[in-house]
């Protein structure tokens, strides 16, 4: 995989409200949107989005200022992100539909949610922040990241990453995965390419820093499940525990991965996206008339 693409899907491109979009469309069945984290890009989803391509057909966009999406001219919160997600769909014809939203990605697919309720039938929040960014020296080492961006250079050299192990760890052991060894070839390269194209990271940063969705939550009218990685060291389980009490959501911890769980355990993750979708049709099919 080059130039951080998605094996197997269509790339393609559109100007919405001033910004050049990329974004990949596959499989077929029911419309599915996933939305990646912060300096991430749709091929983060390289391991997870051919498992529910078998049922359903998936867009996944790059976000603003991320893989091979042109920035935005100004941001001031996360509304920006979730319209051009939105507007993307509606270009494709996939609203309404269930959104999958990782990390930054949880906050982008709740602002969703949230401004056009009758757009998105279910969320689900993969290691969702928004409710804090972990700790003090979580926020302050995720702020290096950004401005530094080491991201680029483990990119670069992406292909000696992913044979070292030393290098696993050093690129991924920290926050990001619990057992960067059992990571696959290709979602080393998923979740590493895309820095190459970045171009205004620090902008989602900036926004998801001022976002706060708290006060909200208990406007979301529809189904949420809460996904996390049961040794996610960036943003703490407490946060999973209160998405759930706050959106009367479902909960799925996923044993042996940490935040990067869209890419450490795959199989475990489809299962559990798909078994809430199945529940969410039932229960719209028993539904009063």
């Amino acid at each position: 995989m080059t130039d951080a693409k998605l094996p197997g899907f269509q790339e393609r491109f559109a100007e919405i409200k001033g910004v050049r979009m990329r974004y990949f469309v596959g499989g077929n069945g029911p419309p599915l949107v996933l939305v990646h984290g912060l300096g991430g890009a749709a091929s983060n989803w390289t391991e997870l989005a051919p498992l529910l391509a078998r049922s359903r057909r998936l867009l996944v966009p790059d976000l603003p200022g991320h893989g091979g999406s042109s920035a935005l001219a100004g941001v001031s919160g996360l509304e920006p992100f979730a319209d051009r997600v939105a507007a993307v769909a509606e270009r494709e014809d996939m609203l309404p539909a269930p959104v999958v939203g990782h990390s930054l990605g949880g906050v982008v697919v709740l602002r969703l949610a949230l401004r056009r309720p009758d757009a998105v039938q279910a969320l689900v929040l993969a290691s969702g922040a928004g409710l804090s960014i972990g700790n003090v020296w979580g926020r302050q080492l995720l702020s290096i990241f950004t401005a530094v961006r080491p991201g680029r250079v483990a990119a670069r050299y992406r292909s000696l990453v992913s044979r070292s192990a030393v290098l696993r760890r050093l690129v991924f052991g920290f926050v990001s995965v619990a057992d960067p060894v059992a990571l696959t070839d290709a979602a080393v390269e998923g979740f590493l390419a895309g820095q190459l194209l970045h171009t205004d990271v620090d902008a989602a940063w900036q926004a998801l820093r001022r976002d706060d969705p708290r006060e909200e939550l208990e406007a979301v009218r529809c189904p949420v499940l809460v996904l996390w990685g049961a040794d996610d060291a960036q943003l703490p389980l407490d946060d999973a525990f209160e998405y759930t009490r706050r959106l009367h959501a479902r909960l799925r911890v996923i044993p042996g991965c940490g935040h990067l769980l869209i890419g450490e355990r795959p199989e475990p993750c489809r299962d559990a996206i798909e078994a809430f979708l199945g529940d969410c049709r039932l229960e719209r099919h028993h539904l009063p008339v």
